[in-house]
């Protein structure tokens, strides 16, 4: 076998194995992305219903809380940045760091400073190497996000959104993360926790409940009370469905990307192939050659012996 042939059948060997990986690979997103696609339909309707009933409390009560009053001049907002602990899903966390990014200038536009909440090693080593401030991340869970790692991430958010801007404290909260739409298509988008938005709560919650009108509360012991105990369940139903979002986004991601890889590593198989094959050809005609001139030269010289 010539120095050629031997090179074209190593890389077919090799890239036949890296096939079987991408494969198996877009095997397991596909079977990850229709859990994580239960996971988010399970999750909505509490998240849109808890929504809803903060809308109510909020648009039926006088009550200044955090949770639904703008601050008179903001100076300040937390950034929740949901990427992923792992590569090989194609432009996945490139696209929701750049709307974070984008939404970032909006802020600073605006007069804000921005504390940056990092969801995922992507966005964390992102922050990093550009030596920017991280007041806090996680990671290790963005695969298969439990309601736990919604609470966790939460916790910190709800105490800045309570105090005061001098101490440290947030006039707004942010969240930017991937939405799944379908298997086909994720978009990253950025959404405003806190203060809650009330028209547009308005116009979800009667959607989600369609096309019902909010009902009228009387609250017990005061809407304050009420709106104390709802804050952190709103925010922590809103990160856990967007991790959620988020999951399934990057699964699906993944399998586009792996499939992508399969195909192109079937195509360079077949190339190499036929690489391979015209080189086996020109490896056989040189050595008929070889052979019909070692004939024709031994028969030349039988004759001129004769």
């Amino acid at each position: 076998m010539g120095a050629k042939l031997r090179v074209y059948k190593r890389r077919i060997r090799s890239v036949t194995a890296t096939k079987k990986i991408t494969r198996a690979m877009e095997m397991i997103a596909a079977s990850r992305v229709v859990k994580a696609q239960r996971k988010v339909a399970a999750s909505t309707p509490y998240a849109s219903e808890l929504t809803r009933a903060v809308t109510a409390v909020a648009t039926g009560s006088n009550t200044q809380h955090p949770l639904t009053t703008e601050a008179e001049n903001p100076t300040r907002a937390a950034l929740l940045l949901v990427t992923s602990d792992r590569g090989l899903a194609g432009g996945y966390s490139a696209n929701v760091i750049k709307a974070a990014e984008q939404l970032t200038e909006r802020l600073k536009a605006e007069g804000k400073e921005v504390d940056a909440y990092i969801v995922g090693r992507k966005g964390v080593s992102y922050y990093s190497f550009r030596e920017r401030k991280i007041v806090e991340s996680w990671t290790g869970f963005t695969d298969s996000p439990a309601y736990g790692d919604a609470k966790a991430i939460a916790a910190p958010l709800i105490e800045a959104v309570q105090k005061d801007t001098a101490e440290g404290g947030v006039d707004e909260l942010h969240i930017v993360y991937t939405e799944f739409i379908s298997m086909m298509t994720q978009t990253a988008l950025d959404d405003r926790l806190l203060p809650l938005s009330l028209d547009q709560a308005v116009a979800e919650s009667e959607a989600s409940a369609t096309g019902e009108i909010l009902p009228l509360f009387d609250f017990e012991p005061s809407a304050e009370d009420v709106l104390d105990a709802l804050l952190p369940r709103y925010v922590e139903s809103r990160i856990y469905n967007a991790l959620l979002q988020a999951a399934a986004s990057k699964h699906a991601a993944t399998r586009r990307a792996m499939k992508s890889a399969t195909d192109n590593a079937e195509e360079l198989i077949k190339s190499l192939s036929r690489l391979a094959n015209e080189a086996r050809q020109a490896e056989i005609t040189q050595e008929i050659s070889e052979i019909v001139g070692g004939a024709s030269a031994l028969a030349d010289a039988t004759a001129g012996s004769d």
